[in-house]
């Protein structure tokens, strides 16, 4: 059976975006969502809730490139998970030259912390949380102390990504980091709305009008300066 244009066009956006088509607004605005895990290099579980990388890169690259998307609204409700993949969308958010504004909804964990940061401008609901800790390894390590190095160097990587987008300073940091109160069997805190605020981790308590209208604000000074 022959197929149209069109047709082909949705076929061909679902290969690569895992989409059918590019969520975004009536022109200016292009929305991006980052839920459930984080799927990097490794293929998660059939069962698991996951956002692929590589279905977000290219609507990031977009977003640089199209003429008609004045600014991106990105809107998190993710556990966290593959800490290459995480970060490597964090960097790509980071160098977008048009405003840019992220919404923690449910909460944004683990490596979903530098998402929320690499904005322009970040909210948080008020009941939405956000957990600080160092990150993990599961399964078999070969070479301890190189591993261990290998784990200390990555952890840098994301604390300083953390440190240059956000108000937090280094001790502030590290000590919700390596807090022993606040998980059961664990290190690291959990922080509820205001209080990622208040730590300097998310500039405002908002929902999704508060976002938009923050993102239209910053979209119209940008145009200013243009």
């Amino acid at each position: 059976m022959m197929m149209n244009k069109k047709e082909n066009n949705v076929i061909d956006t679902i290969k690569n975006l895992g989409i059918t088509n590019i969520p975004k607004s009536e022109g200016d605005i292009h929305f991006t969502t980052i839920i459930g895990e984080i799927e990097g290099h490794n293929i998660s579980p059939p069962q698991k809730k996951s956002t692929k990388y590589e279905h977000i890169i290219p609507q990031l690259i977009s977003v640089q490139r199209s003429p008609d998307i004045k600014g991106l609204l990105i809107i998190l409700n993710t556990l966290g998970g593959d800490v290459e993949a995480g970060l490597a969308i964090s960097e790509m958010i980071k160098s977008i030259d048009k405003p840019t504004v992220s919404l923690v909804l449910g909460g944004s964990h683990s490596i979903g912390i530098p998402l929320a940061t690499s904005t322009d401008y970040s909210f948080i609901t008020p009941t939405a949380t956000m957990t600080v800790h160092p990150i993990r390894m599961t399964g078999l390590v070969i070479g301890v102390p190189q591993t261990f190095r290998y784990l200390q160097k990555m952890q840098e990587r994301i604390s300083q990504f953390i440190l240059r987008t956000s108000d937090m300073n280094c001790d502030d940091l590290k000590k919700l980091m390596y807090d022993t109160d606040e998980i059961a069997n664990d290190v690291g805190t959990i922080l509820v709305g205001e209080e990622a605020v208040n730590c300097g981790l998310i500039n405002e308590v908002g929902g999704l009008n508060s976002a938009i209208k923050k993102l239209e604000s910053l979209i119209v000074d940008n145009i200013k300066i243009e």
